[in-house]
C-alpha cells in the first residue's frame, strides 16, 4: 500500500438529527424516514438501501407523521400543516392548514382516496385525494382532547382514533362515533400512542402504561394485555399479511408478536409475544414492519434494519444487521493546496486549517504537531432554510452554500493571521432546489446542479446553465437560471442529479442522477458529450482522473466501473473486473462508497472509501480471485518482500479508521481521514428516560 503521512481529524462535530417518523412503500420498496431537524430521507431497499434523497429540512418544519398513497408521499407536523412532498424536485409540493391545532398523525385509507389527520383540538379530518391535490371534506365527530393516533380498517369504512384514556371507533362515511373503547384502573392518565385496526376486527393498541393491548373491535373488550414496558410504547406496525407485529419502546427496546398457536394440536390462535430486540440505547419513535425485516429507529439516529431469520435464507448478506447512522453522501470538502477543510451542518459551516508536523517516525506513530490544527471561520445559513450543499476551491479562497431557494458565494483572503470573508453579488436565483455545488480546480469555479426544473411546465428539458463572471476574478456559477445559456439534459431525464463532478482541467462535468443516469459534458463546448450505459444500481459516487480522463463510477451495489470520455467505452482494466468479478467480500459490505479520488504521482492509483475503510485501487496489479485473501495487508507484512509480490493484488485495504465521512489526498501526497465516532455522538444525546439494566 506504501506510506503515506495521515492527517486524523475528529474535530468535526457532525451530529445527525432523531427520527421522528417512517413510513415504508411496499409498492416501491422505498423508506421515507423523517427527522427531527425537518429533512426527509428516501432509502431504496432495493437498491442496497441506499440513501437515493434527501428534502433539506427548514426551521419549525419536522415531519411528526409521514404516510405514502401510491408513489405520492405525504406529511404532517405540529405546525398544524399536511405537506406532500415532490420527490421528483426534493422539495415541498404545497402545504395545507388543518385548522386544528398540531397533527399528530396522518393515515389513508388502503383504497388511496381519503386522508384522515388527527388534530390538537379533537377533531379528526377528512381530506380527499385528488390527482394534484388534498381538499378538505369534512371533520368526524369532535372529541374532547387530542388525537393522538389513527388507523384505518382495510376494507375503508372504519377508522380507530387512540386518545387519552380511550380508544374511538368512527365511521368514516358519516362521521359518527360508533364504539368506545375506555380504560379503567389507572390512577393517571393513560396515552394511547398507536393503534392498529386488523382486517378481522382486532385492534391493537400501544400506551404510557407499557401495554399492548388486544382489543375485541365488535364488543370493544380487551382481550389480552401484554405487560411489555414500564414506561411508554411508543410505536406499533404490522406485516402486511397481519400474522406478526411488532411494538417500539421508551426503553429502546423492540418487541415482535405473532399470530400463533400456543400448543401444536391447538386450532385457534393469539397474538404471543416472541422475540425482543434491542438494537437502540433511546425511545423507538418509528417502525416499519417489512416482509423479511423489521426497521426501527428513534431518539439515538441510527435506522435499524434487523432482519427475520425465519424469512431469510441464513448467513448471507440478507441475514445481516444493518445500522445506517451517516449519510450516503459527502459533508466535507477539502482544499488541496491550502490544507483546508470545509465541514457543512444544517445551520452554518465551518472552515478548518489542518496541523502540521516536521516529524518522522514508523509506521503507526504518532507524530509531534508543530502547528494545531486551527479553526479560520464560522458561518452561519440566512434564512430559514437548512444548507443542502457546498463547496470550497482548491485554493481555499472561494466558498459557497446552497440553501433550497438560492446560492450564496464568497471570496476569503488571508492577510497574516486574520481571514476575511465578503460576500459576492447576488446569487439568489429563482431555484426550486440546487442538489449539488463542486469546484473546477485550475480555473477555481464552482460549478452547482439544479433539479428539474422546466419538466412540468413549457420547457420539458432540464438544464444545467453556466454564468459567465461579471469579473475576470471572480468564479462562474453553473446554475439553473431563467434566460441564459444552458446544457441541455436528455429529454427523458427526469429524476433529481444527486452527484456532480468536474474534471480538474476545467473540461468535463459529469452528473448522476436517481434513475442510475450518468451523463457527462463538455464545458467548452456546452453540451452533451455522451451517456454512460446505464447500470441497474444507483451511482454513490463519481470522479473524473485527472491524467487519463477516465470517469470511475461507484454504485450501490458495490460495482465498480471505469469509463474511457475520450473513446466513449468502458475501460480494458474496467472489462477485465466486471469479466471476473468483485471478490464475495468487497460485494458484502454494507455500507456505500461516498468518495472518489486519485493520486497524482502514481495514476494508475485509485481511493475509494466507505464508513468503514478506506481502499487504494492498484490498476497495475492483478484483481484478487474469488479464493484470495482480500484483506490481506497484516499477512503481507509478515512475509518475506519477494512472496510478498507474490500475494499482492489489486485491492489494499485499509481498517484502521472507523465511522469515515471522508478521505482524500493532498498535494503533498498526505491522506486526510475525517472521523466521527459513534461514542461521540451517543454521549452528546440526552440521557435517556430508562435504560433497561441486567435483572430488572
Amino acid at each position: 500500500m506504501g506510506e503515506f503521512k495521515v492527517h486524523r481529524v475528529r474535530f468535526f462535530d457532525y451530529m445527525p438529527s432523531a427520527i421522528r417518523a417512517m413510513a415504508f412503500s411496499s409498492r416501491s420498496e422505498r423508506l421515507a424516514l423523517a427527522r427531527a431537524d425537518g429533512a426527509l430521507e428516501i432509502f431504496n431497499f432495493a437498491d442496497n438501501y441506499f440513501q437515493e434523497k434527501v428534502v433539506p429540512g427548514q426551521d419549525s418544519r419536522a415531519a411528526e407523521t409521514l404516510c405514502w398513497v401510491g408513489q405520492r408521499l405525504f406529511g404532517a407536523g405540529l405546525n398544524g400543516d399536511i405537506t406532500e412532498y415532490d420527490l421528483d424536485n426534493l422539495r415541498l409540493r404545497y402545504t395545507v392548514a388543518a385548522y386544528g391545532g398540531p397533527i399528530w398523525t396522518v393515515s389513508s385509507n388502503s383504497q388511496g382516496t381519503l386522508l384522515a389527520a388527527g388534530c390538537e383540538d379533537g377533531t379528526v379530518k377528512m381530506f380527499e385525494i385528488m390527482e394534484e391535490r388534498i381538499q378538505f371534506q369534512r371533520n368526524l365527530d369532535r372529541q374532547k382532547g387530542r388525537i393522538i393516533s389513527l388507523s384505518w380498517h382495510p376494507s375503508g369504512t372504519l377508522i380507530a382514533a387512540g386518545m387519552m384514556d380511550m380508544i374511538r371507533i368512527f365511521d368514516a362515511e358519516t362521521g359518527k362515533q360508533i364504539l368506545l373503547y375506555h380504560w379503567c384502573l389507572h390512577s393517571k392518565e393513560v396515552v394511547v400512542w398507536c393503534v392498529a385496526f386488523l382486517s378481522d376486527h382486532t385492534i391493537i393498541s400501544g400506551d404510557s402504561a407499557g401495554k399492548v393491548q388486544i382489543w375485541d373491535g365488535f364488543t370493544g373488550t380487551v382481550v389480552k394485555t401484554h405487560l411489555v414496558t414500564k414506561w411508554d410504547v411508543l410505536s406499533l406496525s404490522v406485516s402486511q399479511d397481519e400474522s406478526s407485529l411488532v411494538a417500539g419502546t421508551s426503553e429502546g427496546t423492540v418487541i415482535q408478536f405473532q399470530f400463533i398457536s400456543t400448543t401444536v394440536d391447538q386450532q385457534d390462535k393469539e397474538w404471543v409475544r416472541t422475540r425482543t430486540f434491542k438494537n437502540h440505547s433511546h425511545d423507538v419513535r418509528a417502525l416499519a414492519h417489512i416482509d423479511t425485516a423489521i426497521v426501527s429507529g428513534g431518539m439515538d439516529t441510527q435506522l435499524v434494519v434487523r432482519p427475520l431469520l425465519d424469512k431469510v435464507e441464513k448467513n448471507t448478506q440478507e441475514s445481516a444487521l444493518r445500522k445506517i447512522a451517516f449519510p450516503h453522501r459527502s459533508l466535507v470538502c477539502c482544499a488541496k493546496k491550502a490544507g483546508q477543510l470545509l465541514f457543512q451542518f444544517t445551520e452554518h459551516l465551518e472552515l478548518w486549517k489542518l496541523g502540521e508536523s516536521d516529524g518522522h517516525g514508523k509506521p503507526g506513530d504518532s507524530l509531534p504537531l508543530k502547528k494545531k490544527p486551527e479553526k479560520l471561520l464560522h458561518l452561519k445559513k440566512k434564512g430559514d432554510n437548512h444548507i443542502c450543499c457546498s463547496a470550497l476551491s482548491p485554493c481555499g479562497g472561494w466558498m459557497a452554500y446552497s440553501t433550497v431557494s438560492s446560492v450564496r458565494l464568497y471570496r476569503l483572503q488571508y492577510i497574516n493571521n486574520d481571514i476575511s470573508i465578503t460576500k459576492v453579488g447576488s446569487c439568489c436565483f429563482l431555484m426550486l432546489f440546487s442538489v449539488l455545488l463542486i469546484h473546477i480546480a485550475l480555473s477555481i469555479n464552482f460549478i452547482m446542479c439544479g433539479d428539474n426544473e422546466y419538466r412540468h411546465d413549457t420547457h420539458p428539458s432540464s438544464s444545467l446553465s453556466l454564468l459567465p463572471s461579471r469579473c475576470p476574478n471572480y468564479p462562474k456559477v453553473l446554475c439553473r437560471p431563467t434566460g441564459s445559456a444552458s446544457l441541455q439534459t436528455p429529454p427523458n431525464s427526469l429524476q433529481p442529479v444527486h452527484l456532480l463532478f468536474a474534471s480538474e482541467d476545467g473540461k468535463w462535468l459529469a452528473t448522476a442522477n436517481t434513475d442510475c443516469e450518468v451523463h457527462v459534458y463538455n464545458l467548452d463546448k456546452q453540451k452533451l458529450h455522451c451517456t454512460v450505459p446505464v447500470h441497474s444500481s444507483c451511482p454513490t459516487a463519481i470522479a473524473i482522473h485527472p491524467v487519463t480522463s477516465n470517469l470511475v463510477m461507484a454504485h450501490a451495489d458495490q460495482q465498480i466501473f471505469e469509463y474511457s470520455l475520450l473513446h466513449k467505452e468502458y475501460t480494458e482494466w474496467s472489462r477485465k473486473l466486471q469479466k471476473q468479478g468483485l471478490h464475495s467480500l468487497w460485494l458484502q459490505r454494507d455500507t456505500p462508497v461516498t468518495h472518489i479520488t486519485f493520486s497524482t504521482r502514481n495514476p494508475a492509483h485509485i481511493i475509494v472509501h466507505d464508513e468503514f475503510m478506506f481502499c487504494i485501487i492498484d490498476q497495475n496489479l492483478p484483481l484478487p480471485e474469488s479464493k484470495t485473501l482480500l484483506y490481506n495487508q497484516m499477512t503481507l507484512r509478515s512475509i518475506p518482500d519477494q512472496e510478498r509480490i507474490k500475494h499482492s493484488h489489486a485491492f489494499k485495504i485499509c481498517k484502521n479508521y472507523q465511522n469515515l465521512l471522508y478521505v482524500t489526498l493532498l498535494e503533498d501526497h498526505s491522506v486526510v481521514v475525517v472521523e466521527r465516532p459513534l461514542l461521540d455522538i451517543m454521549s452528546q444525546l440526552p440521557a435517556p428516560v430508562r435504560q433497561k439494566m441486567f435483572a430488572t
